[in-house]
């Protein structure tokens, strides 16, 4: 496409600051490649907005994004991933890459996100949600409810990623500590039932067609008895892409079917990672990032590469996606 001067996102309040920071320095660097002029922003983690180390920066709303075309938001987690920036950049009336605010917001949303998968009847692993003013006032209760899915399952937060906040319980007895550890980073936390399956990855690109990559399947350094955790996603050597996943040619195509499908039905536009688990034959959704980990070797970029598009055309395409789709959007009249 004719370059563009694209303002990149990076940082946030979120805990996920310093993997959104390497994400947006690989994302620089990849659409100066690709031929446009790119001008860095930093959101510090108390939310200043910092350009060319100068804050602040001033804002107007309906006069567009000073100095560029469009916005790469490459924020994870809340106030980048949930729909608050996005809500911004709609106000400001600037083109943006990525979901918009209604499907961020409900992505974020574990809980929220799961149960509209189940009213779609998507299939998915079993879980359960419980907030936290109910397990302050019946911790107990709250344990008892959630006894339906077994053991082991994952307990986590309902609104963050990357890990944080998240523990496997194996024993009967530490459902109670680890709901009491999701809840300190958020009011509301989900517990999954474990599965026993391949997890798998999908990244999924498009607005209005989109297009699914080659399934990649996760391997952990730490064999079948470890998880997916923080350590495993950011420390080299702790986990090991293979694309495409070990699966048969029919249900790779089926990881793919099920990974537009999902994008499709939240609403989702320029870009999402959809995560799987794989029982035999039988593909669960397991969650939607629309706005995963974005360096040259994450998972969404490698899995595309696989595919046969190379990150600065991957990233000058979703330039592209965020263009058309404002310019969509402004022909309807409000």
């Amino acid at each position: 496409m004719t370059p563009v001067r694209v303002a990149v996102l990076g940082g946030g309040r979120s805990s996920e600051h310093e993997v959104s920071l390497a994400s947006a320095a690989s994302v620089v660097a990849g659409l100066r490649e690709a031929g446009h002029t790119v001008l860095p922003l930093t959101i510090t983690r108390k939310g200043l907005w910092r350009m060319d180390g100068v804050d602040p920066l001033a804002l107007v709303p309906g006069r567009g994004f000073p100095g560029a075309d469009v916005v790469f938001p490459v924020l994870h987690g809340p106030f980048g991933e949930d729909g608050t920036i996005q809500g911004l950049l709609e106000s400001l009336d600037v083109p943006y890459v990525g979901a918009g605010v209604l499907a961020s917001a409900l992505c974020m949303d574990k809980v929220l996100f799961k149960d509209l998968m189940a009213r779609a009847g998507v299939p998915q692993v079993r879980y359960g949600a419980i907030g936290a003013e109910r397990f302050r006032v019946s911790p107990k209760d709250a344990e008892r409810e959630l006894a339906g899915l077994g053991l082991p399952v994952f307990v986590k937060p309902a609104r963050l990623g990357s890990s944080v906040g998240i523990a496997r319980v194996d024993q009967p007895g530490g459902l109670g500590a680890a709901l009491a550890q999701a809840l300190a980073h958020d009011s509301l936390a989900i517990v999954e039932a474990a599965s026993p399956g391949l997890e798998v990855e999908c990244s999924v690109l498009g607005n209005d067609a989109p297009i699914a990559s080659q399934p990649g399947e996760i391997l952990l350094a730490t064999g079948e008895r470890g998880w997916y955790d923080y350590a495993a996603k950011y420390t080299a050597g702790g986990m090991k892409l293979v694309v495409p996943a070990r699966l048969s040619e029919a249900t790779r195509e089926r990881v793919r079917e099920l990974a537009v499908e999902v994008f499709k039905r939240t609403g989702c536009s320029g870009l999402a990672r959809v995560d799987f688990f794989v029982e035999d034959d039988t593909v669960l959704v397991n969650e939607l990032n629309t706005m995963p980990g974005f360096t040259e070797t994450s998972v969404y970029a490698a899995l595309f590469a696989a595919s046969g598009i190379p990150y600065p055309e991957l990233l000058d395409r979703l330039v592209a996606l965020a263009l058309e789709r404002h310019e969509a959007q402004r022909a309807y009249r409000f």
